[in-house]
């Protein structure tokens, strides 16, 4: 999304910063992407102690991360427009202080619903952040600096991640669940006035546009609508609730509106014409379907750790954490792989190697894994992060005109959240209905159930005791098999987005990594 305001930094006046103060402004704004990035990971190790705490299942407590992202998916197409109407820096403020007072409202929740209201408004204001920390980067640095001050702001999307687990795990274990959204308020109060007090003067310029009001009314709904059916469908029994079939009907209905006018519209919300490309359509489905796999399975295994495997949320945030390390280590020298090979070979590299981790994954993992074993796929499948993610999008910015620049950039990021949230809905359904299913089979498969039941009883347990210990043990197998199903499902969806980047034409070479921040 750096892209989106580059016209703006360039047609404004630079500032004068320097020095440490410029070195400083540019700390503090990475400081605001990474607790915006945090926030995406550090709920996911917490999600049993949030629904423990507010007495909901685990499948229901995903609505803590879903509605964060489906937020946030709806905000960033209009991150644009609201700097351009109402100033880059002013925005980022307003956003910063929305962040931390819903933040407040999250940790003082006291039932499910009041939560994901609070976390719908924390999506909506941290979702400006993202991209408004980028263009603040770009207008406070030196043009010949602008590649490392990129670089400083992408290390803060590879390392909040490594973090947001162990630090989400050791507050759910050690205080309690809010305080994984009360840590936000010291941190949004000092990156607060630190910004209004080194970034004096660093406003953008400020027009009025018109907003498509229509268009942003039929995305809400049809996204809203298309989200609640995914996430309240598993409960609801599907398509035998009249209540799913009401909401499948209306986002299809409103997305089939909103395709229409959007194309039609002469200042649309979100630009659709930009598909005529080939390679951004490319390199846009490649993105959706590589994030929403890899996204998923960062939700599913610590869910898996926490309720089957004995793990507390603590030591699942540090088998979670190793995704991080070689992310860190490889994603430096990519900008320089990208000069000497083909961005679309990094991408079918980097895609293929998550799906390799995926299928290596459903072979070593088992209720009897390790440590050791759980962690070592989550450190090598960091370098595959950082191989897709740079090239990738540098495709999809290079494929369109410039004029199109900021709608691809917006169209990405939108598509890229989304398919997070699509897929943590989608595959929480599946690992339960899988769970069910294989544990049954297994229960009506088990040899010598008698002798077990027998063995219990003799070592004390009563009747009852020996049948709920035969049956917790079964229930895990159950579930072992249904997240390595899982995995051998995501392997052959990485496959497909990694052959899908050869659709793309070969990006011109002037376009740069920086650009594709």
């Amino acid at each position: 999304m750096a892209s989106v305001a580059r016209p703006q930094a360039a047609e404004g006046e630079q500032t004068t910063l320097s020095g440490a103060k410029l070195a400083l402004a540019g700390f503090v704004l990475a400081m605001a992407n990474f607790i915006v990035v945090l926030d995406t990971t550090i709920a996911n190790v917490s999600v049993p102690h949030i629904a423990g705490g507010l007495a909901v299942s685990v499948s229901s407590g995903t609505w803590v991360i879903t509605s964060y992202a489906v937020a946030e998916a709806i905000c960033v197409p209009l991150t644009g427009w609201l700097a351009n109407r109402f100033g880059t820096l002013r925005v980022f403020l307003v956003s910063l202080v929305g962040f931390g007072v819903f933040s407040a409202l999250c940790g003082i929740s006291n039932s499910l619903s009041m939560l994901i209201v609070f976390r719908l408004g924390q999506g909506f204001s941290g979702g400006p952040l993202m991209p408004l920390t980028q263009t603040l980067l770009l207008r406070i640095f030196p043009k010949e600096a602008h590649s490392k001050a990129m670089a400083m702001w992408a290390m803060t999307v590879v390392v909040a991640p490594i973090g947001g687990p162990i630090l989400g795990g050791y507050i759910s274990d050690n205080w309690s669940w809010p305080w994984i959204f009360f840590i936000n308020l010291p941190l949004v109060a000092v990156i607060f006035f630190a910004a209004l007090t080194l970034l004096r003067g660093s406003e953008t310029p400020t027009q009025k546009l018109p907003i498509d009001k229509i268009g942003l009314t039929l995305l809400v709904i049809w996204v809203g609508a298309f989200q609640m059916m995914l996430d309240l469908g598993r409960e609801e029994d599907w398509f035998s609730s009249e209540k799913i079939v009401a909401l499948s009907v209306i986002a299809a209905i409103f997305f089939a509106i909103f395709l229409i006018w959007e194309l039609t519209e002469e200042h649309p919300i979100v630009d659709l014409k930009v598909f005529r490309h080939r390679g951004f359509s490319a390199a846009t489905f490649s993105l959706t379907l590589a994030f929403g796999t890899y996204f998923a399975s960062i939700v599913i295994i610590p869910q898996w750790l926490q309720t089957s495997l004995g793990y507390t949320a603590t030591d699942a945030g540090y088998a979670m954490a190793f995704s991080g390390v070689l992310a860190v280590v490889i994603s430096p020298i990519v900008p320089q792989l990208m000069k000497k090979l083909d961005p679309r070979m990094l991408v079918f590299l980097g895609i293929s190697w998550l799906g390799l981790i995926a299928g290596l994954r459903s072979i070593w993992w088992s209720s009897e894994a390790t440590f050791w074993t759980l962690s070592l796929p989550q450190l090598l499948q960091g370098a595959g992060v950082a191989l897709f993610i740079v090239p990738l999008t540098t495709i999809s910015l290079g494929a369109v005109e410039p004029r199109e620049v900021a709608s691809a950039a917006g169209i990405a990021n939108f598509g890229r959240t989304l398919a997070g949230a699509v897929a943590t809905a989608l595959i929480t359904t599946l690992w339960a209905n899988l769970s069910r299913s294989n544990t049954a089979e297994l229960g009506a498969n088990l040899n010598q159930s008698e002798a077990v039941m027998s063995q219990l009883q003799a070592q004390g347990y009563s009747l009852e005791q020996a049948r709920a210990a035969l049956a917790q043990v079964v229930g895990e197998q159950g579930t072992a098999l249904a997240t390595t199903h899982l995995f051998e499902i995501a392997a052959v969806i990485l496959v497909v987005a990694a052959a899908t980047i050869w659709l793309a034409p070969r990006p011109p070479k002037d376009v740069k990594p920086v650009a594709a921040h």
